[in-house]
């Protein structure tokens, strides 16, 4: 709230250098903000009586924007990139190609979701699939580590392995 939108009785007031002026009513505040050339702003609406402080708004509104712009162009997003095995028993080459792809996305400091599909008959044997995620998860350890288990849901077994660099 800035300026006649304030509408508390009394309130604490901060000049502009930051000094304590004291308790007085919003009235008061309002005028002495005037006199200065500047705005009243209500920035612990909390506290009792709320704190308001002599400032230049839209200059505090841009420095706050470009904080955000700023915060926002340092903040590192993690994708979950998922890579699927249609059976247990997959063939060398298919692996190998998901096992190089699985370390590129955990050097781009991405997350990976293995995950193994089993399909009619294939349920009864849930342990090869185990046993493939364990291996996966092995070949992977140098660059990226087991975050969530291995563990079946439905037809579908999988397991999720974060990227060492973000740890």
């Amino acid at each position: 709230m800035i300026n006649e939108e304030i509408r508390d009785e009394k309130v604490r007031l901060i000049s502009e250098t930051g000094e304590q002026l004291g308790v007085m009513s919003a009235r008061e505040a309002q005028l002495a903000a005037r006199d200065a050339g500047l705005d009243l702003v209500k920035i612990a609406p909390g506290a009792v009586p709320p704190v308001c402080k002599i400032m230049d708004y839209g200059k505090f509104k841009f420095e706050q924007t470009k904080r955000q712009r700023e915060a926002r162009k340092n903040q590192n997003t993690v994708e979950t990139k998922e890579i699927k095995f249609r059976t247990a028993g997959v063939g060398d080459h298919d692996y190998d190609f998901r096992l190089r792809a699985a370390l590129r996305y955990l050097e781009d400091g991405n997350k990976v979701k293995v995950t193994v599909q089993f399909r009619g008959r294939e349920m009864t044997h849930t342990d090869l699939g185990t046993a493939l995620l364990a291996k996966f998860a092995d070949a992977c350890s140098e660059k990226g580590v087991i975050e969530k288990p291995a563990k079946l849901e439905g037809r579908n077994m999988s397991l999720i392995i974060a990227s060492r660099a973000n740890k």
